[in-house]
């Protein structure tokens, strides 16, 4: 059945100044600034927010003061500096790791080595997503939400418009920067409330935690009630069905139960969170990876129609002929000419983990192709900020090591190796996400494809130039690996690497997880979803739930369905984004700079100085405060999506 034509913002028809030199030289400025802020919050945090919309609220404002500007110049701005994001946060979580691989992994743990993957795995992300913009932005246009590049382009417009469309997004930016402020900066409520049951009780361990976050709920309202219920019912199975499941039957296990962490507790010993992460979150790796195979196959019949329309467009190209403007794509022996050049690249660059080793190349680029498809369909159904990116990874070393082993590849000498391949491909994936949310952005704003992906490059080769220095400056003053930079996801990475190349990795559970998607999907259940709330933790997914929650209450109360592209909800669940990511960039500047700064002005960190006020975040009154503020933010948005918008 035919879609429904669409028409964006400008047509395309029309071509007002969109890829401008005050356009461009912005964007790159946001790059470099958002991408080292992405470094702190990665290894401090392990986990990342999308830059797009903060990107895209503040370059309305700065390019306004110098002269006024198009939204597609403000849309060009937020596409360059959205890659600084990206591509830091497929850095953080995997090439830290070689600080820990030895005896090899920390001699390629340098400036070269860092920048040289960001800028790889960067450029592969946009290539290798160029093809696929036809089958999964355009083709399916109503059938994936893309969240925050749709929420992206509500900025872009209402900043366009002015008036009440404005209005509500920048009230929504308000309110989500004062509500992320209340836990991180001024540290007056608890960041994270919940309870854990006590593991002497009947069900121990059950655990259910909300991150109090104001960019999560604002997801979970885009996204909609029923991919945020996917996405918490995986959460639920892992955190108050699989945990409290271990621990019962961990009472019963006198000894380790492998993998136990390297001081070799029981299983009764273990907190829930190291429960979670030794053996559940093996589960969940095992189900995305299933679920991504699973989206891999049903999507090749469009990936082969995608490519067949860019040969067609290339051919169009040849012989003279014009496209429309927001047609454009990069051309087609770009994209193969550019990825066949970086996996050369890779395998003779000299000091690089993989020189001499067209093996490991020939990896990136197939594990890429695949991982890049599966990202850019995730971000589609729940944002770039919980999309699963370290899952893919984790997906990605396994295969990869399998296959060492297979050909006798095994100790540290080859743990280097993996690792590049597993962050190559970690960045394009990642760097893949906010590319598609970016060209949805501009689908939507009536872009030019083309432009944008030169921009998305630009970005990458400007952001991998000063990710490599914060990285290594990081390591020095706060030490990688130590309480300060516990770098979470690296830390699994480096232990997923020696448990495969040593072969004591724990495959039941990971088989565990394929089969739990695959349950999922013969019980007619897309098993994507699921299998990501399943890895996520339950903190993340809850609130996106409660998102969700609001955005039905709100359908049901109006006898509508919210779907408008520019109604009350989706504007100020736009500023939610944008006023909590930006919050949460800011913290990270203030509590990076904590020293230079005097005593009254310092912020601490906000997940172990829990606030100023005691009485307002210990204990029970505590939680009870925090979600008193996280309730009251979903009432206010259930009030403004009732608003009819003129």
């Amino acid at each position: 059945m035919a879609q429904p034509s669409f028409t964006p913002y400008v047509p395309a028809d029309q071509a007002p100044p969109e890829f401008t030199a005050k356009a461009v030289l912005l964007g790159a400025l946001f790059g470099l600034l958002f991408g080292a802020s992405t470094v702190y919050l990665g290894l401090r945090a392990g986990l990342t927010v999308s830059a797009s919309i903060p990107i895209a609220v503040l370059a309305i404002s700065v390019l306004k003061r110098f002269g006024g500007s198009t939204i597609l110049e403000n849309n060009m701005v937020q596409t360059i500096g959205s890659a600084g994001e990206s591509v830091a946060a497929g850095v953080v979580f995997t090439i830290p790791a070689l600080i820990f691989l030895t005896p090899y992994g920390p001699g390629y743990f340098n400036y070269f080595q860092i920048t040289m993957l960001a800028f790889g795995g960067g450029i592969l992300g946009v290539l290798l997503m160029v093809p696929l913009r036809r089958a999964l932005i355009v083709k399916e246009h109503r059938v994936l939400p893309y969240p925050e590049g749709t929420a992206c382009a509500d900025v872009l417009v209402a900043g366009e418009r002015g008036g009440q469309l404005a209005a509500l997004v920048f009230q929504g930016l308000g309110v989500g920067m004062l509500f992320k402020a209340l836990p991180w900066i001024l540290q007056l409520i608890r960041p994270e409330v919940g309870y854990t049951t006590s593991k002497t009780s009947a069900f121990p361990n059950a655990t259910l935690n909300v991150d109090i976050s104001p960019e999560y709920m604002g997801v979970g309202y885009v996204i909609g009630p029923r991919i945020a219920g996917e996405m918490v019912a995986g959460g639920v199975l892992s955190w108050m069905l699989l945990l409290p499941l271990l621990t019962i039957l961990g009472a019963y296990i006198p000894v380790p139960f492998p993998p136990a962490p390297p001081d070799g507790l029981r299983i009764i010993d273990m907190s829930p969170g190291q429960i979670w992460g030794q053996y559940i979150r093996y589960i969940g790796a095992g189900a995305v990876l299933a679920a991504g195979l699973i989206t891999l196959a049903r999507t090749i019949p469009t990936i082969v129609g995608s490519f067949r329309d860019s040969v067609k467009d290339f051919r169009t190209d040849q012989a003279g002929r014009t496209q429309m403007r927001t047609e454009r794509d990069l051309p087609a022996s770009v994209v193969l000419g550019g990825t066949l050049l970086l996996a050369v690249v890779l395998a003779v660059a000299p000091g690089m983990p993989t020189q001499g080793n067209p093996l490991a190349a020939l990896l990136v680029i197939v594990f890429g192709f695949f991982f890049v498809t599966v990202a850019s369909r995730i971000v589609g159904l729940i944002g770039s900020s919980s999309s699963p990116v370290s899952g893919m990874t984790i997906a990605t070393l396994i295969l990869t090591c399998t296959i060492f082993v297979s050909i006798g590849w095994t100790g540290d000498l080859y743990a280097p190796i993996a690792l590049t391949v597993g962050a190559m491909v970690c960045i394009a994936a990642a760097n893949a996400g906010a590319t598609s949310q970016d060209l949805k952005t501009g689908y939507l704003v009536g872009a030019t494809p083309r432009s944008q992906q030169i921009g998305l490059i630009i970005g990458v080769i400007v952001s991998a130039l000063i990710i490599g220095v914060t990285t290594l400056y990081l390591h020095k003053v706060m030490v990688i690996g130590s309480n300060a930079l516990p770098a979470p996801q690296a830390t699994l990475m480096s232990t997923i690497i020696r448990g495969l190349l040593s072969q004591n990795l724990p495959w039941g559970l990971v088989l565990t997880g394929v089969f739990l998607a695959v349950t999922m999907e013969l019980c007619g259940v897309r098993s994507l979803s699921f299998a990501v709330g399943a890895y996520l933790p339950i903190a993340t997914t809850a609130p996106i739930f409660v998102g969700g929650v609001v955005r039905s209450l709100v359908e049901r109360s109006t006898g509508h369905r919210d779907e408008s592209e520019v109604s009350a909800g989706t504007l100020f669940s736009s500023g939610l984004i944008a006023g909590g990511s930006i919050a949460g960039i800011l913290y990270a500047v203030l509590y990076g700079s904590r020293d230079y700064m005097p005593g009254w002005a310092r912020v601490e960190d906000a997940q172990e100085s829990l606030g100023r006020i005691p009485a307002l975040h210990e204990g029970t009154a505590g939680h009870v405060i925090g979600l008193c503020v996280f309730l009251l933010l979903g009432v206010i948005l259930t009030r403004v999506g009732r608003r009819r918008v003129n």
